[in-house]
């Protein structure tokens, strides 16, 4: 059952959805008549609440989707379709400490928040003051942000490894880095996260996206893939299935990582063909190194490692 202070969805008959907080005594007034909120806590989520003319509306409870998309912006949105794959591979989870910069509107925040569980951590990092007051605004709104530590600081500053209010010496598990020149700040990431952990970028346009590879080829990082994700919604009617006239295509570039240190033995023990040998070379050009020598390596086999 709703209670007074929740959020809730009021669904007409004709689908049209009104997310509003159950507030004592402040009626919703509709052009079907008025809805009275003793009337909504008093029907379950999936039921119906009648207004004073009698039209129905379904009552449903919003789920983070709802929460993410309805919240207050002053910057570029990012869909629920980026922070998904974002979280899984963050690992976003009970327990887990999680930085975020920058905050932004605080939408990634909210889900953050909402999969690290009571035990999870989050420290967002904010430079601009007016959208770190917003994002709070809105965590707060959505009902979550009990894990979540604000912080208006610029990361130029580090992600406060040594701070006693922030990280205080512990090492975080993963690093989410949405900033306009996120090469900027590989070494404070190296510094503030444990070995192994996943890192995750967002960036809107191409040029971006190689400055940031070329920056992570210098290391310690491995692993690295870009993606994007297309949203193609279809006409839900059975007798005439087809891609909707609209579809929410290209938003942003994700780029994963990890932080990685290698031994000297790892790439020795590398085989590669002509192709890779060519990219090798190119990319120990674009380093301004020396091609070493792989013809030693020729021989190596790669053999499947048994439990």
């Amino acid at each position: 059952m709703p209670q007074y202070g929740d959020l809730t969805f009021l669904v007409s008959v004709k689908g049209k959805r009104k997310l509003l907080r159950i507030k004592e005594n402040e009626d919703w007034q509709t052009q079907h008549g008025l809805v009275r909120m003793e009337d909504i806590v008093n029907t379950p989520f999936g039921g119906e609440v009648k207004s004073s003319l009698g039209v129905p509306f379904r009552v449903e409870r919003p789920e983070l989707f709802d929460l993410i998309m309805g919240i207050k912006r002053q910057t570029q949105i990012m869909y629920p379709k980026d922070m998904g794959i974002i979280c899984l591979k963050l690992g976003v989870g009970n327990g887990r400490t999680i930085l975020e910069a920058g905050t932004g509107s605080g939408g990634l925040t909210i889900a953050l928040s909402w999969f690290s569980g009571e035990k999870g951590t989050v420290h967002t990092f904010e430079a601009r003051e007016e959208f770190h007051k917003l994002a709070k605004k809105n965590v707060a709104w959505a009902g979550v942000g009990q894990n979540v530590h604000f912080h208006h600081r610029d990361i130029a500053n580090g992600f406060g490894i040594d701070d006693p209010e922030i990280l205080n010496g512990k090492k975080a598990d993963a690093l989410f880095l949405d900033v306009r020149t996120p090469w900027d700040y590989l070494d404070h990431a190296r510094k503030a996260l444990v070995d192994g952990a996943p890192i995750a970028f967002l960036l809107p346009c191409v040029d971006q996206v190689s400055a940031l590879l070329l920056a992570l080829e210098k290391g310690p990082f491995d692993n690295t893939e870009v993606i994007e994700i297309l949203v193609r919604p279809w006409k839900a009617v059975p007798d005439r299935l087809r891609p909707a006239d609209r579809m929410c295509a290209h938003t942003c570039f994700l780029v994963f990582t990890k932080h990685q240190e290698k031994s000297p033995e790892w790439d020795s023990c590398l085989k590669l063909g002509t192709r890779e040998r060519k990219q090798h070379a190119a990319k120990m050009k674009r380093l301004g190194l020396d091609v070493e020598d792989m013809e030693d390596n020729q021989d190596f086999e790669n053999t499947d490692f048994q439990d």
